[in-house]
């Protein structure tokens, strides 16, 4: 194997994203796993996942198995320190890197990595859950939110999931006035009448994948000026502004007019568009006058090779940013 290659892994609920770069930025393979939140799937799973992405990536890059100089992790479902060995005890078992070149954390940190190029600043996460994360320069950092379906992840998917279904039972009892919402969850979920919403949603056991999955719904009535998803969409853009707030809060960095606080925006509600980008950019920026916020400049996976990376002394410049993006397939 060359010297000087780096990997960056992703582990999330559903895959895990596995990238090799070289000392200068250049992306060299990706690979492919499937789910490594050992909170989920226990760690086997967790182990196998990783296994499989880390060797499609070296075999598209015709690497042998000798360690990476340095391995950064990113992992969904870290959160204390036990978390974090058990992760990088899967990594050394793996043999990915010398024991003290691995790193484990959180995949806010790397989304955060990614999301403003290795500068310190805020990132929120808005996807099927939620999270906001900050770091200063000194190390210092927070993070907010992220506490899962049942105890946060507000401004979601799944919240706008569980929330569509709130409306379509309270508009079908005339609790509000009527709303898009109704006749959409209706015909989403195949029920004959809202009356079947009950069995279908309790009695088959709707996961937190599939509630996620009727977010669109809300965006397309919102879209449509339905007045209930609207109020949703604003709803969702104040709780996930507050986020922001209280990390800014916690780490002293509500920025100033010379030197405004970056905020990074991550995930795949950011697709659904102006009806939800603009009031979520609105909602923050008002919670955080003094901000600047932008969507991400390189994915999860790339901010961990840049802790890969930083983590033996390589300073991250602008010519190691600007060849993750250009060697990217991202």
């Amino acid at each position: 194997m060359p010297a000087n290659v780096f990997l960056g892994i992703d582990g999330g609920g559903t895959k895990t994203n596995a990238t090799i770069v070289d000392r200068h930025g250049n992306v060299l393979a990706y690979g492919l796993g499937g789910p490594s939140n050992y909170d989920d799937v226990g760690i086997s799973v967790a182990q196998a996942s990783i296994a499989t992405a880390v060797n499609a990536a070296r075999k598209q890059a015709g690497l042998d198995e000798t360690p990476f100089e340095a391995a950064f992790l990113g992992m969904a479902g870290v959160v204390s320190e036990k978390d974090r060995a058990v992760i990088a005890q899967i990594a050394g078992e793996l043999k990915l890197a010398p024991l003290e070149a691995i790193g484990v954390d959180h995949d806010c940190r790397i989304a955060l990595a990614g999301g403003l190029s290795g500068r310190p600043g805020i990132v929120q996460i808005t996807g099927t859950g939620s999270s906001c994360y900050g770091r200063r320069s000194d190390g210092a950092d927070w993070r907010a939110g992220g506490w899962g379906h049942l105890m946060g992840d507000e401004g979601s998917s799944y919240w706008l999931g569980v929330q569509a279904l709130r409306a379509a039972v309270m508009s079908y009892d005339g609790r509000i006035p009527t709303t898009l919402l109704e006749e959409k969850i209706r015909k989403a979920l195949k029920l004959e009448g809202i009356l079947d919403i009950m069995h279908r949603v309790y009695a088959t056991d709707m996961t937190r994948s599939s509630v996620a999955a009727l977010a669109p719904l809300v965006i397309e009535a919102a879209s449509a000026g339905d007045a209930c998803a609207l109020g949703l969409v604003q709803q969702a853009a104040q709780d996930v502004a507050e986020c922001v707030q209280a990390v800014a809060r916690k780490l002293e960095m509500q920025g100033s007019h010379n030197a405004p606080c970056e905020v990074a925006l991550v995930g795949g509600l950011l697709n659904a568009g102006e009806v939800f980008v603009d009031p979520l950019i609105t909602a923050i920026r008002n919670a955080l006058p003094f901000s600047q916020v932008t969507r991400a400049e390189l994915p999860p996976v790339l901010g961990a090779c840049l802790l890969a990376l930083q983590s033996t002394g390589i300073p991250i410049d602008l010519k190691i940013t600007q060849r993750l993006k250009e060697t990217s397939i991202y």
